[in-house]
């Protein structure tokens, strides 16, 4: 399985768990890396607190407002270490330019999803 169907796409929604086992949708910006996706947070976010609690990730392509367009493919995420980081704000920056540049500044946390069966 691979994220390939997702390279037109300007969103996803990103699923992350608490710890009740309740899904929470996210839509995000993302660029494709590899087999991988590639996202930016903060890590005061909802999300990255609930990443730090599970890995498991489900992803789907929808619009800026979250509304799903396709199904969703289960993933694992892992926090990216500083030269990844680096990486994945240059696809990031690649894929949505200035709108990036401008937003991503106060960005400090990257993660890489991988989907489930490659990980």
């Amino acid at each position: 399985m691979s994220f390939d169907h997702l390279s037109a796409e300007r969103f996803i929604s990103l699923v992350t768990f608490r710890r009740s086992g309740q899904g929470v949708a996210t839509p995000v910006w993302f660029a494709l890396d590899g087999p991988s996706v590639v996202v930016g947070t903060f890590e005061d976010s909802g999300k990255a607190k609930r990443l730090r609690y599970t890995d498991k990730v489900d992803i789907a392509p929808c619009n800026f407002r979250g509304l799903v367009r396709g199904p969703y493919v289960p993933g694992h995420a892992c926090v990216l270490d500083p030269t990844g980081a680096i990486l994945a704000a240059a696809a990031l920056s690649d894929k949505y330019g200035w709108q990036w540049d401008m937003f991503s500044r106060k960005v400090d946390m990257y993660v890489s999803v991988r989907p489930a069966e490659d990980a």
